[in-house]
């Protein structure tokens, strides 16, 4: 508990710095555009890139950060491209993976077990778990409706769980190298590249 509260601290203090709000500006400006181009393989897959720019927000700086980029965000995006109702609980949705990115991710060179865990833990608790709460209120499922849609959901998350990893750890190896030669510390250094340093 101490470890995170010291995480969200660390990560409120990121906002003092005026290059670190600028960045988060023109990812968010990426994000609105990429929210326009998406590829869809077959019924259920659906590859996004709109969230890699929140994903990177998250990992470089924090779970305060990733949170309060993600609800802004979501709020921008149906300012700028309204679609349907605005429902304030996808808000918190995207608060929340805002969150969880910001945990697993903060000041690390994110592995690939360690983006799929975050990625799996999204989905859950987000898309299959809070979104299908949301949907259900928005349009006033019953019980059986709420049931139905809830497995169609979790069949086709728990499918895009490997997809979302690999899209986003293939991106961030190269985005992490340009991120430690432009912010030294920002993102830790992995073992094999502090064994590399030693034989040096």
């Amino acid at each position: 508990m101490q470890k995170l509260l010291k995480m969200l601290l660390e990560s409120v203090r990121e906002l003092k710095v005026i290059r670190n709000l600028v960045l988060c500006a023109m990812l968010a400006a990426m994000a609105v555009v990429l929210g326009f181009y998406t590829i869809r393989i077959g019924s259920f897959i659906k590859i996004g890139f709109s969230g890699i720019p929140n994903q990177i927000v998250a990992c470089l700086f924090g779970p305060a950060v990733g949170a309060m980029f993600g609800g802004a965000l979501d709020i921008l995006k149906f300012i700028i491209n309204p679609d349907g109702t605005f429902f304030p609980g996808f808000t918190v949705s995207a608060i929340v993976a805002g969150f969880i990115y910001g945990v697993f991710y903060y000041k690390r060179n994110p592995s690939f077990i360690r983006v799929f865990i975050a990625s799996f833990l999204v989905n859950v608790i987000v898309n299959i778990g809070l979104n299908t709460l949301w949907l259900a209120i928005l349009y006033n499922y019953d019980g059986m409706k709420f049931l139905t849609v809830l497995q169609a959901r979790a069949v086709k998350n728990l499918v895009m769980t490997p997809v979302d990893a690999i899209v986003f750890w293939t991106i961030m190896r190269p985005v992490g190298e340009i991120v430690k030669r432009l912010m030294p510390g920002k993102l830790a250094v992995t073992s094999a590249a502090r064994n590399k340093k030693a034989d040096v």
